[in-house]
């Protein structure tokens, strides 16, 4: 499953990149929430439905470009949820930090995760405990990795002041600003130790990046100590939250 999923997300970086090289037109959109949407985003959501759809069609699909209304997912134990442009500022800036994100969920837990980025062409892929970095046709299984002084990831497009009062009380840390899921990655293959996050975020966002960095070995908890959950409720958003080796 996790090798089909892996193609699924290549071919959607496929799909992504024919509109990032100019082949097709961009197409930049506003969402009701404010956020940017492209003819790519658009463009892989359809290649991953019709994929996933095909691979396993009794698991519904959750995916932030068509998201089924509560009363429809409110009894869903297992689903894929996709973000199939995570990223959509970087990938309009054109810096190429932008993901594939699509992760399996059960029963609250995201057990299955890719996150491919297509400009880079690296995936990072995590299922039944185990983590995966594949970059230039080498697969190999990636852990977290203590540093000192610590690394850590933050958002390139998203700062806030609530962030800013944490670095400045973390202590003696380097900070690196990357786009997308990239960040659960980074940390999942040891290059950083902390990912805080007290902007918002929807689950779509964070599930197949969560999954990678478990897999790993990192922690993924909200600012109460809870372990990000997945479980249908009528809002997408996340909680603040932090991803870390400790």
């Amino acid at each position: 499953m996790l090798e089909n999923i892996c193609q699924l997300a290549r071919d959607a970086g496929v799909a992504i990149m024919q509109i990032y090289d100019g082949q097709a037109p961009l197409d930049v959109a506003t969402k009701s929430d404010d956020s940017p949407v492209t003819a790519a985003d658009i463009a892989a959501h359809k290649v991953i439905l019709k994929g996933l759809t095909t691979l396993t069609p009794d698991v519904p699909v959750l995916s932030e470009e068509d998201p089924p209304g509560w009363e429809i997912r409110q009894h869903w134990q297992r689903y894929w949820l996709v973000d199939p442009l995570d990223g959509t500022k970087e990938f309009i800036k054109r810096n190429g930090e932008f993901t594939v994100n699509i992760a399996l969920i059960e029963n609250g837990k995201p057990v299955l995760g890719v996150v491919y980025a297509p400009v880079m062409d690296v995936m990072y892929s995590a299922a039944e405990g185990k983590a995966w970095k594949e970059e230039g046709g080498v697969k190999t299984q990636i852990h977290v990795r203590e540093a000192r002084p610590p690394l850590v990831v933050v958002s390139r497009s998203h700062s806030d002041s609530e962030l800013e009062d944490y670095l400045s009380q973390l202590g003696e840390h380097q900070t690196i600003a990357i786009g997308s899921s990239l960040k659960f990655c980074l940390v999942a293959e040891g290059k950083a130790q902390l990912y805080p996050r007290f902007g918002p975020t929807n689950i779509w966002d964070t599930g197949a990046g969560h999954a990678v960095a478990i897999a790993a070995g990192a922690h993924v908890h909200d600012w109460q100590g809870k372990t990000l959950d997945y479980a249908p409720r009528e809002a997408f958003l996340n909680p603040g939250f932090r991803v870390s080796i400790f």
